[in-house]
C-alpha cells in the first residue's frame, strides 16, 4: 500500500487519500464553497470534508485498518458515519448512541478494521437533514487484497440533489415541517461529484467499473442506464455472484443506496446518464475516447464473506411504520409521552415505528450475538422509505407475502406505500445498532429505531 495522503486525479473527481499504513488521514468538516451551478456561475457556500464536495475519497484494502482524525470546524457539533461498513460499534459515528458529538473545536479518533471490500460512503450523523444537505459526504471504497480494476478503469460517481434559491445559494428552509411530514428535502438541482453535467471519460473497448453512491437526502433517484449497456455487479458494496443485466428501466436507487455496473462502451463517442424521477435529464455524460492497447478480460469480483441467516431458526419482530401527511397514525409516543394532533405536530416527531417516535431508552429488540433475525417491515405510509440497517447486511427474503428468489446482500432498502418487506441477517456484530429511514427528514421526525446485540 503506498503511503497515506492525496493523490492526484481527473479534474472531475474528487481527491483521493489513501489509508492503510498506520498513518492518520486528516480529515476537517469546515464551510467552503463549490462550483455546484456550473462554470461561469458563482461558487455556492457549503459545508464540506476538508471544504469539499464530496469531501475526499478515502480508499483502504479489504482486512485493512483505516485510522481518520477528524477535525470540527463547524458551528454546530457533528459525528461520521462509515455507512454500510460492518464495523466496531464505538466507531459507527451515530451522536448520542454510539458516541458523543464532536463538538466544535474538537476532534475524534476513528479507527476501524473494513472487513469487506466494495462502495461505501461517510457523512455526518448529526443534524444529517442539514449537514449533508450541505456537503458533509464523501465516498468510502475498499479495494480487494489485489483491486480488480487500474485506476482509470474505476470510476466513482456521487450522485446528489440540491434545493438551490432563486439566489444561487443552498436554500436555508432547512427543518420545514413540509418536507419532513411529507417526501423529505427534494431539490431542484441534480449534481454528479459535486459537478454540474460533468464529462465522464471512458475508453472505447474497455471495461470500467462505475461505482454510483445516492447521497441525496431524499430523492430517490430513477436513473436510464439503459444506453450505457451495463451490467449489475454488486449492491450496497457487496459483490454478486455474477454479473447480471438491470432487471428493470430506469433503475430505482434510493438514498444512501450504491451499486456497481460494468460498462464497456463499444466505440468512441458520448453516453448519458438520465434522471427521470421529474422530467428526463441528461445531468452527466460519459465521453468515449479511443483505448490505446488492448483490454484483458474484465476480473470477477470474489464475494465477501457474510454470515447467511438461518431462516428456519431465526427470532422474528415485527415493525410498523406510521405517521406523516396522509396517514393514519392518531398519535404516539414521544420521549415516553403519548402525544396526539396539533401537540404531536409541535413536537416535530410526525413519524413513528410501532407507536414510538424517535429513540426510546430501551432497544426495538435485544438478541444474543450470532442469532438470525427476521424482521417484518410494514410501511403503512403514504410514501416511500429507504430503510438502513447499520452494522450488518440482510437479504431481503420477500416482498409483502411474495417470496424473492434473488437476494443479494443490501444495508438499505426500499419500501413502498402499504408494501411489507421481510429481511434476515445474523446479528453477528455487538453493540447498539441503528435502523431507520435514510429520508433524512424522516428520520429526524421520528422514524429511527435501535437494536442491541450481546
Amino acid at each position: 500500500m503506498q503511503a497515506a495522503g492525496v493523490v492526484a486525479a481527473s479534474p472531475f473527481l474528487p481527491r483521493m487519500s489513501l489509508a492503510g499504513t498506520g498513518d492518520f488521514l486528516e480529515l476537517t468538516a469546515r464551510p467552503g464553497t463549490a462550483p455546484l451551478l456550473g462554470e461561469g456561475s458563482p461558487e455556492v457556500p457549503i459545508w464540506g470534508y476538508d471544504g469539499a464536495v464530496p469531501g475526499p475519497i478515502i480508499r483502504g484494502r479489504k482486512g485493512g485498518t483505516i485510522r481518520v482524525r477528524f477535525r470540527n470546524e463547524l458551528d454546530q457539533p457533528t459525528s461520521i458515519h462509515w455507512h454500510g461498513i460492518r464495523i466496531e460499534n464505538s466507531m459507527d459515528g451515530v451522536a448520542g448512541l454510539t458516541q458523543p458529538a464532536v463538538e466544535p473545536g474538537d476532534t475524534f479518533d476513528y479507527v476501524f478494521t473494513v472487513p469487506d471490500a466494495g462502495t461505501y460512503w461517510y457523512h455526518a450523523h448529526n443534524r444529517s437533514w442539514e449537514q449533508v444537505e450541505r456537503g458533509l459526504y464523501g465516498a468510502l471504497i475498499v479495494d480487494e487484497a489485489e483491486p480488480a480494476f487500474a485506476p482509470a478503469q474505476d470510476v466513482t460517481l456521487v450522485l446528489d440533489d440540491w434545493r438551490v434559491s432563486p439566489s444561487g445559494r443552498i436554500d436555508e428552509g432547512f427543518g420545514d415541517m413540509g418536507d419532513w411530514s411529507h417526501g423529505g428535502r427534494l431539490g431542484n438541482w441534480l449534481t454528479i461529484n459535486g459537478a454540474t453535467r460533468p464529462d465522464i471519460p471512458l475508453a472505447a473497448g474497455r471495461t470500467s467499473r462505475v461505482r454510483l453512491i445516492n447521497a441525496a437526502n431524499a430523492r430517490i433517484l430513477e436513473l436510464d442506464l439503459e444506453s450505457l449497456g451495463a451490467t449489475v455487479v454488486a449492491y450496497d458494496g457487496q459483490p454478486l455472484a455474477a454479473p447480471e443485466a438491470l432487471a428493470y428501466n430506469p433503475f430505482l436507487l434510493g438514498p444512501g443506496q450504491r451499486m456497481d455496473l460494468l460498462v464497456t462502451p463499444g466505440a468512441p463517442g458520448t453516453l448519458a446518464l438520465i434522471e427521470m424521477s421529474g422530467d428526463p435529464f441528461a445531468f452527466g455524460q460519459f465521453v468515449v475516447t479511443p483505448a490505446d492497447d488492448q483490454e484483458a478480460e474484465a476480473p470477477a469480483l470474489l464475494p465477501n464473506l457474510l454470515p447467511e441467516p438461518d431462516l428456519a431458526n431465526a427470532v422474528e419482530f415485527d415493525l410498523d411504520m406510521a405517521g406523516g401527511m396522509m396517514g393514519r397514525m392518531t398519535g404516539a409516543i414521544v420521549d415516553g409521552r403519548y402525544l396526539e394532533g396539533e401537540e404531536l405536530f409541535a413536537s416535530r416527531q410526525v413519524w413513528a415505528f410501532n407507536g414510538v417516535a424517535g429513540l426510546s431508552p430501551e432497544p426495538f429488540f435485544g438478541v444474543e450475538r450470532g442469532t438470525s433475525v427476521i424482521l417484518n417491515v410494514t410501511n403503512d405510509t403514504a410514501f416511500p422509505h429507504a430503510m438502513h440497517v447499520h452494522g450488518h447486511h440482510f437479504r431481503i427474503v420477500a416482498r409483502s407475502d411474495s417470496e424473492i428468489d434473488h437476494r443479494p446482500w443490501r444495508d438499505t432498502f426500499l419500501i413502498g406505500p402499504t408494501q411489507t418487506t421481510r429481511i434476515a441477517f445474523v446479528a453477528d456484530n455487538p453493540g447498539k445498532w441503528l435502523f431507520h429511514c435514510h429520508m433524512l427528514e424522516h428520520q429526524a421526525a421520528g422514524m429511527k429505531t435501535w437494536f442491541e446485540v450481546t
